[in-house]
């Protein structure tokens, strides 16, 4: 009986020491990211702000991009058809009704007809600029935060080594305990992890940006001269 009791006795210790196991590693875990000193949460929150930053203008342009890269697929075949029956003004209100980067082009290349070639083609890319521009708007700030990240978490690495030195220079015994360069230390590693979590994060969101946007390009690219071959088919 009296080794049952013990048997009890040590798993519920055991248990209560697992339990505190686990809520230290929380506590600590928290306390690494918070207890950076005034600095280290200053810098921290900087980062932290450009990853919201970051995360935003990501989903805002990822939205924006799809919705420029939707086209009815017979959008160019109604285009032709009112063309070739002569219906430039069909053409024209058909353009307008679609809010499509495409259909911006090929109005801009309606309003010119009647004029020389070259100047509907150049009508037709100096458009092609305006709507390229509005989808690459802001995009840049993406691979600014994928290089300012990692600097903003190496320049706390750099002010938590000199607290971690400048607690070692004050304390003036030759034993240094780990308690005194923990704030420093917590500065350091911290702000350098999260600053290149950050930038792998907007480098990775703007690369995936330019690359549907190069798609949407190609489109309109691909539209713009189907446009300019029906206008030279002969009449």
């Amino acid at each position: 009986m009296s080794l049952l009791l013990q048997a009890d006795s040590l798993s519920q210790a055991a248990a209560q020491v697992a339990e505190d196991v686990a809520t230290k590693k929380e506590l600590t875990l928290m306390e690494i990211i918070f207890s950076g000193g005034l600095v280290g949460q200053v810098i921290m929150g900087a980062i932290f702000l450009m990853l919201f930053f970051a995360i935003y203008l990501y989903l805002e342009r990822l939205m924006a991009i799809k919705a420029a890269s939707k086209m009815d697929q017979n959008f160019m075949t109604q285009i032709r058809m009112h063309l070739q029956q002569g219906k430039i003004d069909n053409a024209k209100m058909l353009c307008a009704s679609t809010n499509s980067p495409v259909a911006r082009l090929i109005e801009k290349g309606i309003s010119r007809i009647g004029k020389p070639l070259n100047d509907i083609n150049i009508a037709i890319e100096n458009a092609g600029k305006l709507e390229v521009y509005k989808l690459e708007k802001n995009v840049s700030m993406l691979a600014t935060i994928s290089g300012a990240g990692p600097m903003t978490g190496f320049l706390g690495t750099v002010v938590g080594m000199v607290m971690a030195f400048h607690e070692m220079a004050q304390s003036g015994s030759n034993k240094i305990e780990m308690s005194v360069l923990a704030e420093g230390i917590y500065t350091a590693m911290m702000t350098t992890v999260v600053g290149l979590i950050v930038g792998i994060i907007a480098y990775v969101g703007y690369n995936h940006l330019v690359s549907i946007t190069d798609k949407v390009v190609h489109m309109m690219e691909v539209n713009a001269v189907d446009f300019l071959d029906l206008l030279n088919e002969p009449a």
